[in-house]
């Protein structure tokens, strides 16, 4: 049809090379969807989700066709006008392609990794290159990725020459004019498609955020649109004046003074159930640390036994929620009782967030120990633990242990090293375990070295069914159990054993299938994302409980505070989850699609910062029994908590300095 309409060589070669371009883009979707798919997906939506991305990929498609368009306008720079302007412009769609290949590679990478589309979060990661590429190394197999990347862009090179030749040999002959009006033509559509809508407003990356299933959203936007759309949304910022005006929500929610003005210190006094004899702390952050992949979820797999039974015998919150993923979000929303709330860069990395207050810094009457099996720069996590005064940092190269992977030594080892230091404190002592060994790469997670740790062997199907994605990931979780194991058994050999306290919860949970212990909402929501297990044990000093009411993360070092006879001073979000005077139950979430939400004992209010669309959803649809005026009075109670929160976190994270 293009022919008999007699377009010019140059935007029929066009015409096929948006094919071209459409195909590949189309071909990482499809592959991401049958890869990833969660199961009970709306069909319609599905296919709203695919014609979204549609519109996405002929923005980029256009992007990159755009310059070929606009200065072949110009006979001279035509890609027919003589076989070097041939070689230039085939090498520009070998260099953009090339790049789009490693946006689709790091694209998979993060889906395959934290089930989420690429966006400037990953920038988090290129600033610590060094170990991020060791990750990547020791997990995957980067020299055939690479070598696949450069063949497949060399065979894309060769198809566009291919489509090159292809249109010389139609159109030789035929005496088809250059026509500049063409162009214009070919250049208000392509600007059309960058515009992507109808409409005067753009098309955008919030577009996205309009299904019901978060994989859907993740579906339609393509690595590269997520990417560069979130370039911008790095900076930390905040609204005093809104933080200011929802304050009034924090106070009521959270439980402030009635009197308190915009302002969250307030001195607590010692409980009556404090200890006095000035317990140890131990206070171990687990590395992806998944509620429903464990024993204590019900999983059938029982993976984590051990730890099971210490939750008999402790304090033990079975539905506690870390605000956001990642180990450094969790590290600062432990240590500052404030919700990591910056969408794209951890807080860690920024130097106007690091110089935090924390309830730490208040025990100095306590030693203070920070264990981490390798490098504490990572992330920098070692920018807001140097904020507590007299804190010793052992960590990597402190060990005369040799490393098992790019994380460092074992969890096994790292623990030992913890035990050896602790048998020999005169002083009580506070003590923060960072694992990281239940984490790529799974299959060089358990050290070498532990032979009475057996791997076992199941089907691929079972451990889909159960949360699993691959055998490795299964025993690495198992080896977590087993090297918490190996620590309690020899701290219950030591003197310090009988008057310390030892905190564990877990970083953040993992996305992923968790439909055999929990209701489908878990897994539609990716609050498989955020549930981790929060226990306090210490035998002889607490009582066991099993505790079903939602906590947060934040909550821990306000509540290990409570446990100690004397006075501190909160100046946070956390509060004492054993304080018989904390009445509301309830945390506060984020995820990476610019969505914040709070988690109630019974429902989950989802919130759409930039639409502002929600949505409440049942946590059991057993016990969906409010009628629609109490649904609708409750939404909008935890909407208004929701934003208060997030506005409220925004501006603690730069002004709750130390």
């Amino acid at each position: 049809m293009l022919k008999r309409l007699r377009i010019s060589k140059t935007l029929l070669w066009v015409a096929n090379l948006l094919l071209i371009f459409l195909l590949l883009f189309s071909l990482f979707r499809i592959f991401i969807f049958f890869q990833f798919r969660p199961a009970r997906l709306p069909q319609g939506e599905v296919l709203s989700a695919f014609l979204l991305g549609l519109r996405y990929d002929l923005r980029w498609i256009a992007i990159v066709l755009l310059p070929i368009i606009a200065l072949s306008i110009h006979p001279n720079w035509s890609p027919f006008y003589s076989n070097r302007n041939k070689k230039i412009w085939t090498w520009y769609l070998a260099l953009i392609t090339f790049l789009l290949f490693f946006f689709f590679a790091a694209g998979y990478g993060s889906f395959s990794y934290n089930q989420t589309p690429l966006d400037a979060g990953a920038m988090n990661f290129a600033e610590d290159f060094t170990i991020s590429v060791r990750m990547i190394w020791q997990t995957y197999p980067l020299v055939w990725m690479l070598l696949g990347i450069l063949v497949a862009v060399l065979i894309f090179r060769w198809m566009y020459h291919l489509s090159h030749w292809q249109v010389i040999n139609a159109t030789d002959g035929q005496g088809i004019p250059h026509r500049r009006s063409h162009f214009l033509y070919a250049l208000l559509l392509a600007l059309g498609c960058i515009h992507g809508s109808f409409s005067f407003r753009s098309l955008d990356r919030t577009d996205s955020f309009r299904f019901s299933r978060v994989f859907l959203s993740y579906l339609a936007i393509n690595p590269v649109q997520n990417f560069v759309a979130t370039l911008g949304l790095r900076n930390a910022t905040y609204d005093e004046y809104r933080a200011r005006s929802l304050f009034p929500v924090m106070k009521k929610w959270i439980g402030l003074p009635s009197g308190a003005r915009f302002d969250f210190k307030r001195t607590v006094g010692p409980r009556s159930t404090a200890f006095e004899s000035r317990p140890n702390i131990v206070l171990v952050q687990c590395e992806s640390f998944s509620m429903y992949k464990s024993t204590m979820s019900g999983n059938p797999l029982n993976t984590t036994p051990f730890f099971d039974s210490l939750c008999s015998k402790g304090i033990f919150f079975e539905r506690c929620f870390s605000p956001t993923f990642s180990t450094a979000r969790a590290l600062f929303a432990i240590l500052t009782g404030i919700p990591d709330a910056q969408f794209f860069k951890f807080s860690s990395r920024n130097p106007s967030a690091i110089d935090q207050y924390t309830l730490i810094s208040e025990l100095d009457d306590y030693e203070k120990h920070y264990f981490l099996g390798g490098d504490a720069g990572f992330n920098n996590f070692e920018g807001i633990l140097k904020n507590i005064p007299g804190l010793q940092m052992h960590t990597g190269e402190s060990f005369s242990t040799p490393p098992i992977n790019v994380w460092g030594i074992s969890d096994k080892d790292l623990f030992a090293e913890a035990n050896k230091r602790f048998s020999q404190s005169t002083a009580p002592f506070f003590a923060y375990i960072q694992t990281a060994g239940n984490h790529r790469p799974f299959q060089r997670s358990i050290s070498p070295a532990d032979i009475d740790f057996k791997r076992d062997t199941l089907r691929e199907e079972i451990l889909q069914q159960n949360g699993f994605e691959s055998l490795d990931e299964y025993n690495a979780f198992r080896y977590s159990d087993y090297c918490i194991r190996s620590f309690m058994n020899a701290a219950a050999k030591q003197p310090y054993y009988n008057n310390t306290i030892f905190v564990f919860v877990g970083d953040h949970g993992v996305a992923g299938n968790a439909q055999a212990v929990y209701p489908p909402l878990w897994t539609e929501q990716r609050l498989t994302d955020l549930h981790v297990p929060l226990l306090f044990y210490a035998p002889g000093l607490l009582a066991p409980q099993r505790r079903t009411e939602v906590v947060s993360q934040i909550d821990v070092l306000p509540t290990i505070a409570g446990l100690l006879h004397r006075s501190y001073q909160n100046r946070t979000l956390g509060r004492d989850l054993l304080d018989p005077n904390t009445k509301e139950h309830f945390a506060f979430v984020t995820n990476a699609t610019d969505k914040i939400g709070i988690i109630t004992n019974d429902y989950y209010l989802v919130h759409q910062v930039n639409t502002g669309e929600e949505e409440l959803l049942p946590l059991s649809v057993a016990n969906d029994t409010l009628r629609s005026a109490d649904r609708l009075r409750l939404q909008r109670s935890l909407s208004e908590l929701a934003i208060a929160f997030f506005e409220t976190s925004r501006y603690l994270i730069l002004n709750n300095k130390k």
